[in-house]
């Protein structure tokens, strides 16, 4: 049996309009607790991402 580890990491727009991404892999629960904070932050269009090991993303804006 081959256990499937998924990642995700967040894209978002900063209040000041910087377009921003996470360098760090989350699982689903804490990728979607990270969203909630970062919209509570005041961020924008903030999107949990699914990633592969090792993936980085690039700032989306």
């Amino acid at each position: 049996m081959t256990t499937t580890i998924t990642n995700y990491g967040l894209t978002w727009i900063a209040p000041d309009g910087t377009a921003r991404a996470d360098v760090v892999s989350y699982d689903k629960a804490s990728a979607e607790q990270r969203k909630s904070r970062l919209e509570a932050a005041g961020c924008t269009a903030v999107e949990v991402v699914e990633t592969k090991p090792g993936e980085l993303l690039a700032p989306k804006g």
